[in-house]
């Protein structure tokens, strides 16, 4: 499975939460961009929202990948979100989602924000790491597989 905790803390991940829609959805986000990062949660909320204006980060395979750039940053970071329910979120091939990794990018760096980008998309590609994602017990389960193995072996 990819790795792609380089651009996450462990506080960066939730699960079992339930969300009404993607409003609900980006304010969780935001709410964990806050407390993981020590990000303005309406700066973050105020990107994921525009960013998704211009159409769906629905992936597909019940993946989402909502991202956004601000200027509080000089990294990409990353949040994500398993949902108890899959929910609609108008992905391309119009199945509910129940995967979510947020990405969140700096203003000024295009180049980090899509080799980031491609980076969670290879890993939603793969059925494989989205059903291991799916029957991840807990948070801390689900940070050690997204984790980077050169972390984990430090920690």
């Amino acid at each position: 499975m990819s790795r792609i905790t380089s651009i996450m803390v462990d506080g960066a991940v939730a699960t079992e939460e339930n969300a009404a829609n993607k409003a609900a959805v980006f304010a969780k986000l935001a709410q964990m961009a806050a407390q993981a990062y020590n990000l303005d949660p309406q700066t973050v909320l105020e990107g994921l929202d525009e960013r998704e204006r211009l159409g769906s980060t629905g992936f597909g395979g019940g993946s989402a990948i909502p991202h956004c750039k601000i200027a509080d940053i000089n990294t990409p970071i990353g949040l994500f979100l398993r949902l108890e329910t899959a929910m609609d979120f108008d992905a391309v091939d119009g199945e509910p989602v129940d995967l979510i990794f947020a990405l969140v990018s700096p203003a000024h760096d295009g180049a980090a924000h899509l080799r980031a980008l491609a980076e969670v998309s290879r890993m939603f590609r793969d059925e494989k790491s989205c059903k291991t994602l799916r029957g991840a017990a807990d948070h801390e389960a689900l940070f050690a597989l997204l984790a980077n193995s050169d972390e984990r072996d430090a920690a």
